[in-house]
């Protein structure tokens, strides 16, 4: 017997059991995004591996360890996406949406990173981004968080997550800024964390997130960033928390909040919750107003976020906030027995769906009995079965059977059947 094989370690299948809780998830999602004026934009998964070089950054963790990178046949270097900003980027720049544009887009599907998998996390993980394009002022950074309250509310989850808020500057005071740290930080080289010690000649602005208890320590007495502030980010991030005063939005200021990519400039922001453990981040997103210049366009403002669709759906599973309904997929199972009984079901079918295109039928296939299938049909879910014998279709009738209440079987005409069926889904 050939030996099995089985899926890479930190890519999961996706189950049809827990399907119907990723639509439900990417239907609010797209729906409100809708709502909003944003528009979808669909990149390969595939890119050329210097875009993430040039855009996230040589001395990254994603770029020195975590990419999917290999030569395709003509030698050239790609890589399987490890997040979706610089495609997005790109694919915009490319197709003229950009010079003196304004764009508001969003996307979703996999992206890729090699690192130890996790409850949360995966080497195959999607995301759902946000990227606009062409807006300088700190409205639009406000609209984006506010967009993410709104969203927070419609999946019942707003009181268990945080925002958390920061401001990076220009490049230039970030680059004053890290010199500072980095002078302060080497006076304490030995007593950092491994990674850390690392990171200090390679980003050391990542030293500031730091999980290790005695760095957090050192970190206590290090250059506050915000002495290092020039006036116009000073003002940007002052407009935007006056923005999400005035519409009642929490905050929490945290200026050891710097993200993991080399491209993000002024506002930074994270929605956290502490009812993942350590999986902690939802949805993350800031301001790059450089990374369209850095890959070949003109200057361009730019403000985005991405979530994580394995750690929201983790989240509202943990808060049990998923409607009951969504579970149930099926509203009527079809069941016919005897000679020709099945051949008139799935054209019954076919006419229902046409009379009422918003049930939800599954037509037994296969033979069988009655018992049988009616075994099948409690076990779909659906709420009745419809049984189709020789009587019946001789008669012009469907007996009726209710498979989620104690209630005596009835019959129906067939000409009825639509409208009926209709009605009674409708009154439960």
């Amino acid at each position: 017997m050939a030996k099995k094989i089985q899926a890479i370690r930190g890519m999961n299948d996706l189950l049809p059991e827990a399907s119907p809780r990723w639509q439900y998830l990417e239907k609010t999602v797209s729906s409100l995004l809708t709502r909003y004026g944003y528009q979808e934009i669909r990149m390969p998964i595939v890119e050329q591996t210097a875009l993430f070089k040039r855009s996230i950054g040589e001395v990254t963790d994603i770029v020195e360890k975590e990419m999917y990178t290999f030569e395709d046949r003509n030698g050239d270097s790609l890589t399987l996406r490890p997040e979706g900003t610089a495609g997005c980027v790109r694919a915009a720049e490319e197709h003229g949406l950009l010079y003196n544009q304004q764009q508001r887009l969003w996307y979703q599907g996999p992206m890729f990173r090699h690192e130890r998998p996790q409850k949360g996390r995966y080497r195959q993980f999607h995301q759902i981004g946000v990227e606009t394009f062409g807006l300088k002022g700190p409205d639009i950074d406000a609209e984006l968080i506010l967009l993410t309250v709104r969203l927070w509310r419609e999946l019942g989850i707003l009181e268990h997550l945080t925002l958390e808020l920061n401001t990076l500057g220009s490049s230039a005071a970030r680059a004053e800024y890290r010199q500072a740290l980095t002078s302060y930080l080497e006076g304490f080289y030995n007593e950092l964390d491994e990674d850390s010690q690392r990171r200090l000649s390679t980003n050391p602005l990542r030293v500031l997130d730091s999980k290790s208890a005695a760095t957090q320590k050192i970190l206590e007495n290090a250059p506050l960033f915000e002495s290092y502030l020039d006036d116009e980010s000073r003002q940007h991030f002052t407009g935007l928390c006056q923005f999400l005063d005035a519409a009642g939005v929490a905050y929490k200021l945290n200026p050891m909040l710097v993200r993991g990519l080399d491209y993000y400039s002024k506002t930074v922001f994270e929605w956290t919750t502490t009812a993942l453990g350590s999986q902690g981040t939802v949805c993350a997103g800031g301001r790059y107003d450089a990374l369209v210049e850095q890959l070949g366009g003109k200057a361009t403002p730019a403000v985005g976020f991405a979530m994580g669709v394995e750690r929201l759906i983790l989240l509202l599973e943990t808060l049990d906030v998923f409607p009951a309904e969504i579970s149930q997929q099926l509203d009527i199972y079809l069941a016919a027995s005897g000679e020709g009984a099945d051949a008139y079901a799935l054209l019954l079918a076919e006419r229902l769906r046409s009379e009422q295109p918003s049930l939800r039928i599954l037509t037994h296939c296969g033979g069988g009995g009655f018992k049988q299938q009616i075994k099948r049909a409690d076990r779909s879910g659906a709420q009745v079965a419809i049984l189709l014998g020789e009587n019946e279709i001789a008669q012009g009738i469907a007996s009726v059977k209710y498979l989620r209440e104690d209630q005596e079987q009835s019959e129906v005409t067939l000409s009825d059947l639509a409208g009926f069926l209709h009605q009674y889904l409708q009154s439960r």
